[in-house]
């Protein structure tokens, strides 16, 4: 537990709901009236971002009507997605009080309330009964959780037979030592990348069968390239992730983009199915 409370410390910002007002506010939108493609500048904290968001509920093909986990929710981006473009029922879950807070305040705004819901929970210990979700997605979390086969034991207890599972992590491609701070992580102490092998071996001891794998690489740079250049143009953006890291976020941004372009590591999703 002493892992899983410096992680929850490492995310969490006081005033932040406030801080993400007042941005959307320069922005012009309506607060009182929010619409998921709002917020995007700063509620998808996942290399990819909205794209790369997209991309998953299209690999994972979510449906009308169906009921999503998605573990370590952040504040809401994606499990908003998912509801408003795919009309799931999402259930999201997340270690940092504050992203919970704020991910249930955003929702209401947005007025999705009636089918995304957030609770404080880990990963490990899921407060869902067995066989509960048709569809699971973990989005930029598995680097903070060593045990990765105790996670996706515990994400398929609570999927159906046959549920789907899409995992979308940063991932080793070699052992070179990666550089502090990350997005994830300020030391080494609470950050646990490992490689694709890694993985799979974990999701098939944990009863599941992978179906496709996804290499993002191209797709994180090239939008990172496209948004260093705006950022060049047209400054930067009131409404951003800087808001989610803090003063270091600039340096946790390019240490991440620079082990990415190097070839250390690659955001990868693996979709699989529970068995």
């Amino acid at each position: 537990m002493d892992t899983e409370r410096e992680v929850a410390s490492h995310y969490s910002r006081e005033g932040l709901e406030a801080s993400i007002l007042d941005a959307l506010r320069a922005t012009g939108a309506n607060i009182d009236n929010l619409s998921s493609a709002d917020l995007r500048g700063a509620d998808e904290f996942h290399l990819g971002w909205h794209a790369a968001t997209a991309a998953l509920a299209s690999d994972l093909g979510l449906t009308k009507g169906e009921h999503v986990l998605d573990v370590g929710s952040g504040i809401g981006g994606p499990a908003r997605y998912f509801a408003e473009t795919c009309g799931c029922i999402v259930s999201g879950i997340d270690l940092t009080e504050d992203y919970v807070t704020v991910a249930t305040a955003l929702t209401q705004r947005c007025g999705l309330s009636d089918k995304v819901s957030f609770t404080q929970a880990s990963a490990l210990a899921l407060p869902f009964p067995s066989g509960h979700f048709d569809a699971a997605t973990l989005i930029h979390v598995g680097m903070n959780i060593p045990d990765k086969t105790t996670l996706f034991s515990e994400i398929r207890r609570v999927l159906k037979p046959g549920g789907r599972f899409g995992v979308y992590d940063v991932m080793r491609l070699d052992d070179v030592e990666l550089p502090f701070p990350m997005p994830w992580a300020q030391t080494s102490a609470t950050s646990h990348v490992e490689r694709p092998d890694t993985y799979r071996n974990a999701l098939e001891d944990a009863g599941f069968v992978i179906t496709a794998a996804h290499d993002r690489s191209a797709l994180a740079l090239d939008l990172a390239k496209a948004m260093r250049a705006k950022v060049a143009k047209d400054g930067a953006p009131p409404l951003g992730l800087h808001l989610l890291m803090g003063p270091a976020g600039g340096q946790r941004m390019e240490n991440v983009l620079g082990a990415l372009q190097r070839g250390h590591i690659a955001p990868v999703a693996l979709i699989a199915r529970a068995i």
